[in-house]
């Protein structure tokens, strides 16, 4: 007995000198996982600087239209540029073609909320449902497209998701035309807190649906580092 448990423990002496693992060494170990967390946890990072800038820049429009100042057209360039970002960062786990299209729908996103604010500057409440119609529709093809990309996305749930995006932005829309600031800046809470859960919804799905790029030594393709 003693002679067969010193014939193992020179085996696994061997085995540790030549670098060959024990079979049980096969898994993960906690360094493999933290790099896996760190990828992942790097693409929610990206992902919350794209969809924050979304809402920002869409705050810093808002006011600027509402106010007619200056910088109205900076800033709804600003924004639209963000809308390539976006694409951009989609493009590279679903291709240019997709990237492309999430880009036209955002742009239309964003451009059918210039006539929502408009249409309530205005008080023209025809106007303002009619633009308000065509942004569900637009939000519903966007939730469509998505959803048809990643099955991790439900589309009842990004529905759900865009649904509470457009009825924050318009809360406040309305609270800062009626010079409710407080309203409006609870409203601007309530809007970005929805957009970085909306935002982390969208990476989790990503790292479900790719989990390869996500594997020991795999790095974020989301925005820049």
């Amino acid at each position: 007995m003693k002679k067969l448990l010193s014939i193992i423990a020179f085996a696994a002496t061997v085995a540790l000198m030549s670098g060959t693992p024990p079979a049980s060494a096969a898994q993960k170990t906690p360094r493999d996982v933290a790099k896996h967390s760190d990828a992942a946890a790097t693409l929610h990072q990206d992902m919350r600087k794209l969809w924050t800038d979304h809402v920002v820049w869409t705050r810093d429009y808002i006011i600027a239209a509402l106010a007619d100042a200056p910088d109205a057209t900076s800033a709804l360039n600003r924004l639209m540029k963000n809308q390539d970002d976006i694409g951009n960062a989609v493009a590279k786990y679903y291709g240019d073609s997709a990237g492309r299209q999430l880009t036209t729908l955002l742009k239309d996103h964003i451009a059918i909320s210039g006539d929502v604010v408009k249409a309530a500057k205005a008080g023209d409440k025809a106007g303002q449902k009619a633009a308000d119609d065509r942004w569900q529709s637009n939000a519903m093809q966007i939730a469509g497209f998505l959803s048809k990309a990643n099955p991790n996305w439900p589309k009842a749930t990004l529905e759900d998701m865009m649904k509470k995006h457009l009825s924050t932005t318009t809360d406040e829309v309305v609270a800062r035309l009626g010079k409710n600031w407080d309203d409006d800046v609870r409203a601007f809470d309530a809007v970005y807190d929805h957009i970085l859960h909306m935002s982390d919804a969208l990476s989790d799905g990503i790292v479900k649906q790719f989990p390869d790029k996500f594997e020991t030594g795999a790095v974020s393709t989301t925005g820049k580092r």
